[in-house]
This record gives structure tokens, sequence and C-alpha cells, in this order.
């Protein structure tokens, strides 16, 4: 059976693709299992994208994997969660450095157990000089908490007298988001059907082109990511301007 990836026009491909991972819940629930089996089953998924863009030659992946209000969650399942993140960590590191993928995170990470921020800034030293993909995790975040944040550090620069409220522009609002270097979101990819973006990344996907599959996260494959790319290709991006007016 053919792949969708001989579908895909490399020379017109997403620089930044963003993912909601959703459906582990109900995925485990579908299992007779409980919830963090579900997490535990979607990193596989986790993997299979991050190696299906690396290949591709998608520069930039973010996974939205913890939000702010993923702390409101069952505390099992929330400890379940860090110790995952904890385990995986430490047994990923190698993998990426050895595939050229440097890792970063975006969010309040100083919020985390302390395992967590120990194992992250080991994984992000450990590849900080890799020039492959960039795997961004967004943990501990939302997208209006990241707006407030960049909008408190616009106002202690006029309190400092270091800038005017006129001269502020978009772009200079953006170079106070999170990751100012990494480039908005071409495609958003959201699993498990649900039609909302759930607070992630508010500001940046503004004329992202966003793809809704019905897959639950943990059944997420290449080939879901190659049909999401293929979807993107076909699209005729815009950013509120008419292309070919007519007359």
């Amino acid at each position: 059976m053919a792949s969708l990836k001989e579908n895909i026009d490399k020379n017109n491909l997403p620089t930044h693709i963003a993912v909601i991972m959703d459906g582990n819940g109900r995925w485990a629930r579908g299992k007779g299992a409980a919830r963090i089996f579900g997490h535990r089953n979607a990193i596989q998924a986790v993997k299979d994208i991050t190696e299906g863009c690396r290949e591709l030659g998608v520069k930039y992946l973010t996974l939205y994997a913890f939000s702010t209000e993923n702390w409101g969650r069952p505390k099992e399942e929330v400890d379940g969660l860090m110790e995952l993140l904890v385990n995986t960590l430490q047994k990923e590191i190698k993998t990426l450095h050895d595939n050229q993928v440097r890792l970063q995170t975006i969010g309040d990470i100083s919020q985390l157990p302390l395992d967590c921020q120990n194992n992250l800034a080991k994984a992000k030293e450990a590849t900080h000089q890799n020039e492959g993909l960039i795997l961004q995790l967004a943990l501990n975040y939302s997208g209006r908490w990241e707006i407030v944040e960049a909008a408190r550090k616009l106002g202690e620069e006029i309190k400092k007298g270091l800038i005017q409220p006129g001269e502020i522009d978009e772009h200079y609002f953006a170079q106070h988001l999170q990751a100012p270097e990494v480039p908005d979101p071409e495609l958003l990819i959201r699993t498990s059907g649900e039609l909302r973006i759930s607070n992630f990344l508010l500001w940046q996907i503004a004329y992202a082109e966003i793809f809704i599959t019905p897959t639950l996260w943990p059944d997420f494959r290449k080939e879901n990511l190659y049909e999401a790319i293929c979807a993107y290709q076909k699209r005729e991006r815009r950013f509120g301007k008419v292309l070919n007016p007519i007359g």
C-alpha cells in the first residue's frame, strides 16, 4: 500500500508544526484502563511524529504536553504524568542527540517537580548544539499566561523608561513571548476530533492552518502526519488577502 509520504511536496513543507495531543484518556477508557495507561501508550506517537518531522525536514515541532489547567486533574494522574516525563527524558536523551534533535521548552517550568526540572535541564544541555529538528515541549503552559507574561515584561520596560507605549507594535510584543526566535506555526494539528484550540499558542496561531483528525493521540502515527501535511499543501494561504483578484 502506497504511503501518503509520496504525495508530499518537499518544497512546500510547513517550517513549524504544532500539535494538541488529545485523546489519551478516551483511548485508555476504551481499553478499560486508567487514564495514565493512555499517557504511557502515547509515547510511541511522540516518537513517530518527531521522527517523521525530522525525516521530512520540518524544522520546528511544538507539542502541547501539559497545560496550566492540567493541574486540576486527579493527583494520581498528574503524579503519573510527571513520573512518565522524567522516565521518558532519561531514556530518550541519547536518541534525541543521535538524531540531531534539539529539545527546548515553553511554559513556567519552575512550577514543575524538581526532578522534572533537572531532567529537562540535562536533556536541553545535552542537545543544545544539535542542528536538526527543534522539538519544543509546552509544559505548564497556556496561551493566556504567555500573553500576560509578555504584557508584564513590557510594563516593566515602560516603568523603567526603556520604551514608550506608542512604540509597541506587534513585532516588539512578539519579542517578549516565550520563544521569539521560533517562527509561528503554519500547521496546527489536533487529535481526537475536538474542535477547539484549548488555550494553545493563542498569539502564534493567528494564521495557522488547522487540521482536525478523529484519531486519538496514542494511535497517531507517521501516516497521520503525512495526511495532515498533504491537507495543508492543498490549501491557499492568503493571510487575509485576495491572491487572485478578478477585474
